[in-house]
């Protein structure tokens, strides 16, 4: 297994992208995650962001990765493609990151839905809509050499057989799942009966715990954590992510950690790296 990070962490410490390779070396992580943009924008440009842009030479950028001794794990092109405009904002935006990861060397590009029922479609609209979307971009992916992911994250995604359903829009191998801890438990499930269910299907999985205080206002409500403030150890789904890795060892597993958590300029998803960097070696499980 890999140990990866999501660049979200940074966000709040407005970081650059670079900014968040070096603290990846820093602290001999090898693997980074990061939203992508379609275009430019000043926070952005001004190095207050640690996403990239579309707009940036991918090739460039793989070679300064490189240069930290980092790679991509995975690109987030996220914007939800279950509402009214996904197939006309989500769709092309997704389609662009493609080649976009293939010359970047990103193996994964992960896609989801959105947190909300959408408005003005019913159940059945929304999934046939998302289906005609991940026809073409899947087609698109194996053509490049990609995997799409799709993350737990939203109003579909975080309904099991919604979930199930959505994972044989399309019959390919380039196809699958980014299992999230924190949002599976956020949304009122069992974080390990539902990797059980999906444990196929994983390409990459996000680890994110949940503090007290959020579950308890907050959990069978919501689907999705923007960013958690919760150390990964620190808060109650602690127990969930142990049997996670454990289920990921047994099964043979092999792809990225990603941590997902509020970072505080560093201090929080340092003690997340650590905590997770322990029960990996107590869990005989090789990872870099």
């Amino acid at each position: 297994m890999h140990i990866g990070f999501h660049t979200d962490a940074f966000n709040s410490a407005v970081f650059s992208f670079e900014k968040a390779l070096q603290w990846a070396q820093r602290n001999g992580v090898k693997r980074i995650e990061p939203g992508v943009i379609d275009g430019v924008s000043w926070i952005h440009g001004l190095g207050y962001f640690p996403h990239v842009s579309l707009a940036e030479d991918p090739v460039r950028l793989r070679d300064k990765m490189a240069s930290y001794g980092v790679s991509f794990s995975q690109i987030d092109a996220a914007y939800p493609l279950s509402g009214r405009d996904g197939p006309y904002l989500g769709l092309p935006y997704v389609l662009k990151s493609i080649p976009w990861a293939k010359l970047a060397g990103s193996p994964c590009v992960a896609t989801t839905d959105g947190l909300h029922r959408p408005e003005g479609l019913s159940d059945r609209e929304a999934m046939a809509s998302m289906r005609r979307s991940y026809e073409i971009i899947v087609e698109a992916a194996e053509a490049y050499g990609i995997t799409i992911t799709i993350e737990i994250h939203g109003y579909f995604t975080t309904q099991p057989d919604m979930l199930e359903e959505m994972l044989a829009f399309v019959d390919s191998s380039s196809f699958g799942l980014n299992f999230d801890t924190g949002n599976s438990f956020i949304a009122g499930h069992d974080p390990v009966a539902m990797l059980e269910r999906f444990l196929p299907r994983v390409k990459h999985v996000h680890l994110k715990d949940v503090s007290a205080s959020l579950a308890e206002a907050a959990r069978g409500k919501d689907t999705g954590i923007g960013i958690s403030h919760a150390a990964i150890g620190d808060g109650v789904n602690a127990d969930n992510i142990v049997q996670v890795l454990k289920m990921l060892r047994d099964a043979r597993w092999q792809g990225t950690l990603s941590l997902e958590c509020e970072g505080q300029g560093g201090p929080l998803i340092e003690k997340s790296l650590a905590w997770v960097r322990a029960q990996l070696q107590e869990l005989g499980i090789d990872a870099d």
